[in-house]
This record gives C-alpha cells, structure tokens and sequence, in this order.
C-alpha cells in the first residue's frame, strides 16, 4: 500500500521565466503568533493563506541589488532511514560598509528570523511571487563575510547566508491585492523598508 498518491502530472510550461530576488522581508521569529505553524503562519496545500503577527511588530523589508540573491531549498532524504527533510537557505548581498549596516547584521545574527523572499518571478496577473522560508522553526544568520575589496572594481559590503531546517519544502504566500502582504487575511503585517 503507498503512503500517498500522486495527484496530477506536469507539462511543459513557458521557458520565459526571470530568476533572482527583488526584496528580502525579515521577520522576528518570536514576533508571530503561537503556535508559528498554525497559527502564525498557517500554510494549507503549499501555500501560506494567513499571517498574523503581533500588535507594533511587522517585516522589515530589504531591496535587492539585481542579480545578487539568492534563495535554495535542498532535499535531503535517506533511504535507509526513510527520511526526508529540506534546509532552506537565503544568500544576501548588501553594497557599502556602514555602522548601521554593522549593527543590523549584528541583531540579524542574535535573532531567529522568518524570511520572505519576493522574487522576480510572476503571477498570470502581473503580481510577484513571494516565499516564505523557515515558517515553522525559523531561519538563523550562519555563515557570511565583511569585505572591503582590493581592487576599485571589487564589493564593498556584506553577504550574508541564512539557512534552516523544515519538514515541508517552503510555501508560496497567497497573491495580494495591489502591495505585497496587503491580504485581509493577514494581522499586523505592516512593511518597514528604511
């Protein structure tokens, strides 16, 4: 008897895709409601159709530079143990050394994250796709570098990598109506891009 049954198939789709990521949005992991996986953030059938978080609490949004980050979610399974589970991980880039900058990364690297990922990629509607990684126990700032450069040419900033652990792939977030995370569905969920 198989444990589940497959329920559709896949064709072609259009080969015209854009990769890459336009705006990370981090959010304190302590700052969703618990239970985070249902009531926080709850996920039916792949994707996240509510979010609430606390009162005076909200994302932090982070713009992108074009072509810098990036996000993975690996499937790691054992046959011989019979498991599976997926680490996402989020690689950012920020431009220029800054005290603030200094600073931020070093609260991102003291606290546990859930992270969006609003990406190049659209919806037949025009609208981004948006992810949600590290929905049930969060991501954290593991690895990462500070560089000045040698040469004129070379970065002059930050990169930073996140990664977690979970027992499902990452969720897509439900479309929103005219801004990202403006569903009615979704409590306290202001943006804070500066």
């Amino acid at each position: 008897m198989a444990c589940t049954n497959l329920t559709k198939g896949r064709g072609l789709d259009c080969n015209r895709i854009s990769g890459g990521v336009k705006f990370i949005y981090f959010g304190v992991y302590d700052q969703f409601t618990a239970p985070i996986e249902t009531v926080g953030i709850v996920e039916a059938s792949g994707e996240v159709t509510d979010i609430e978080m606390g009162a005076g609490t909200g994302l932090y949004r982070y713009a992108m530079p074009m072509g810098v980050a990036s996000v993975t979610d690996t499937i790691v399974g054992s046959r011989e143990n019979g498991t599976i589970y997926y680490t996402p991980t989020v690689q950012v880039l920020f431009n220029r050394l800054t005290k603030e900058d200094q600073n931020q990364v070093k609260l991102l690297g003291a606290t546990k994250t859930v992270v969006f990922a609003q990406l190049n990629q659209q919806l037949a509607n025009g609208h981004d796709v948006i992810i949600c990684l590290g929905r049930v126990n969060g991501m954290e700032l593991n690895a990462g570098t500070m560089d000045t450069g040698a040469a004129w040419g070379d970065k002059n900033g930050y990169t930073l990598t996140f990664d977690g652990m979970e027992a499902e792939p990452f969720p897509m977030v439900a479309d929103y109506t005219t801004n990202p995370f403006d569903n009615s569905a979704f409590t306290n969920v202001s943006i804070t891009t500066s």
